[in-house]
């Protein structure tokens, strides 16, 4: 009724209450609108979990995610980068985009630790290289669409963007689903596959 997207509603609300530099508050506050408010398709603190213990586990220098939505899982990942590394993410919706670049550097995360590239993945993804100065991905996390789970994967493959033992971390494979997606990762011999069971967000 108001004309404003839940997103910049939300965004409102962090203006209001969240602590600016401090990316934990930025998330809690988040949740505290998802779950009392409206709902937001963000990863949320329990999968928030599984990604915190993974960049723990993995200490990637470069990158790469898929979606950035609000900024809510770029904002996850940028915490708990190791010193130096750096962060591209990809968002295929202008509006999105302009809310997450707000998100992102009210948390304080600079241009310098976390890229927002706008645009289509299937046409950012051969760029990345060239134009962005991308390396090569120890870490990919996928949450956009998950119909282009598997396109994007064969991409960043053929374009050799992934690092030697990089860690593919995909959101909600079972549902809505990314059958084609898990199948490949399942099959095709270059992976070693884990699911994570975990509830929808929030």
């Amino acid at each position: 009724l108001t004309g404003i997207p839940r997103e910049q509603r939300a965004f409102q609300y962090l203006l209001a209450h969240a602590i600016p530099g401090d990316p934990h508050h930025i998330l809690q506050t988040f949740d505290q609108w998802c779950y009392h408010c409206e709902h937001l398709s963000c990863v949320g603190p329990a999968k928030g979990r599984i990604v915190e213990r993974l960049l723990l586990e993995r200490a990637p220098l470069c990158v790469l995610e898929l979606g950035t939505y609000c900024g809510y899982g770029t904002v996850l990942l940028a915490q708990g980068l190791p010193p130096g590394a750096r962060l591209y993410t990809v968002e295929g919706d202008p509006e999105h985009a302009a809310v997450a670049e707000k998100v992102i550097r009210l948390a304080g995360f600079d241009e310098q630790t976390v890229e927002l590239i706008v645009g289509p993945s299937e046409e950012v993804i051969p760029q990345l290289r060239e134009k962005h100065g991308f390396t090569k991905a120890d870490l990919v996390f996928m949450d956009h669409w998950k119909r282009c789970y598997l396109r994007d994967l064969r991409l960043l493959e053929s374009h050799q963007l992934l690092a030697e033992g990089a860690t593919i971390l995909a959101d909600n494979v079972l549902f809505p689903g990314a059958p084609h997606f898990l199948q490949y990762a399942k099959t095709c011999g270059k992976y070693r596959c884990k699911v994570h069971r975990a509830s929808l967000e929030y």
